[in-house]
């Protein structure tokens, strides 16, 4: 049976993209999927300092291998002043010492919300273009803006037009996966 790793790209404790690849991964049937919480990876913040100092964090070689497990990747971006969540940019600078190709051979389901218009699209573009350097194949993307107007805990999306783009990107997923 195939396995999925969703999670969203931000330590935040009650963080909405998180929420968002949860409930995209329950999209799936018939597979193995583990939610991952990036708080369970607590990092010091990446310096080479740092690094010639503690050396590699267990963390790292924790979140490396669930990584590796997965058949599939669903990944929603956090945005942060238009970029990745710092915590997150600290953790994959973390493991893209120890294995730069990460997402080798990994094939993505890049997602990304936020409560704005714009739907944290800026961190999903920069992901998107710079995972597949990392090794990942994205299969598609998609953003949710207004997160608390379109989206609910128990319905999921209610925005018609942009459920159907999301069915959209999961049955395109689905397809490939």
């Amino acid at each position: 049976m195939k396995k999925i790793i969703a999670f969203g790209a931000s330590y935040s404790k009650n963080s909405i993209n998180k929420q968002f690849s949860h409930y995209a991964a329950q999209q799936f049937d018939n597979t193995i999927i583990e939610l991952l919480d990036l708080n369970d990876y607590p990092l010091p913040l990446f310096t080479v300092d740092v690094e010639a100092t503690i050396d590699y964090p267990e963390p790292i070689y924790q979140f490396l291998k669930k990584i590796e497990e997965a058949d599939l990747l669903i990944i929603s971006m956090a945005e942060h002043n238009g970029n990745f969540s710092v915590a997150f940019k600290n953790l994959f600078d973390w493991i893209s010492r120890i294995k730069y190709k990460m997402f080798e051979n990994k094939n993505i389901l890049l997602l990304s919300t936020s409560p704005g218009k714009r739907g944290g699209v800026n961190s999903l573009e920069i992901a998107k273009f710079q995972f597949p350097i990392h090794g990942a194949t994205i299969v598609t993307t998609f953003s949710l803006p207004l997160f608390d107007s379109n989206f609910n805990q128990h319905k999921g999306i209610t925005n018609p037009h942009l459920e159907q783009q999301f069915q959209e990107a999961i049955t395109l997923t689905k397809e490939k996966f």
